[in-house]
């Protein structure tokens, strides 16, 4: 069964972003990504707090970025860059391993192996598919996704111009499951429980 990954972007919300969270933490997405990088430290474990309020006992919330944050939350899921992942497990070992399960983003087939050498546990795979928040990137496309999953032995979410429409294609080239940005915090593709 294909797997459903909320990522938050708050400047995308038509509403009240905490009442998207709310919304969200009642559908059937299976995990939102708190991926607000345009905050400070303070401002995210705020944010935060609130978001894990609300998703607590619904949903499993992943930080995003935060290490600190996480940690002061007491929050075992993680989302990283590529490079944060590494420098994370290099640098701050005791950090690395206070995480029950930390994600990264990668962009090619020998970063998703890196990544998952380096522990990750799931991938975010993109972008898939042409999207206003890559505006005049090309899109790497369903071919990329079945690479990058063949390649590795955890699980794959593709990302990039996913929708509830196209979401399937990506499932059937070898993902896990996807990750909808636009659509979610839009509230487009929000699906009732």
């Amino acid at each position: 069964m294909s797997e459903i990954i909320a990522v938050t972007n708050r400047h995308l919300c038509h509403t009240d972003f905490l009442d998207v969270i709310r919304q969200l933490s009642q559908s059937d997405v299976d995990y939102i990504v708190l991926r607000e990088k345009d905050l400070s430290i303070e401002e995210y474990t705020t944010l935060a707090k609130e978001v894990l309020d609300i998703c607590r006992d619904k949903k499993c919330c992943i930080l995003h970025t935060y290490v600190e944050a996480a940690k002061t939350l007491d929050v075992p899921y993680i989302h990283l860059p590529l490079k944060m992942l590494l420098n994370l497990k290099e640098e701050k070992p005791e950090t690395f391993s206070f995480f029950r399960r930390i994600g990264a983003s990668v962009h090619s087939r020998e970063e998703a192996i890196q990544a998952w050498k380096a522990g990750a546990a799931y991938l975010t795979a993109g972008h898939v598919f042409a999207t206003d928040c890559k505006k005049g990137v090309p899109p790497r496309g369903l071919e990329y996704i079945k690479e990058v999953s063949e390649a590795v032995p955890i699980p794959v979410y593709g990302i990039g111009g996913i929708t509830r429409e196209n979401m399937d294609m990506v499932v059937k080239a070898g993902a896990k499951g996807v990750c909808i940005m636009s659509g979610m915090m839009t509230g487009r593709d929000i699906v009732k429980k």
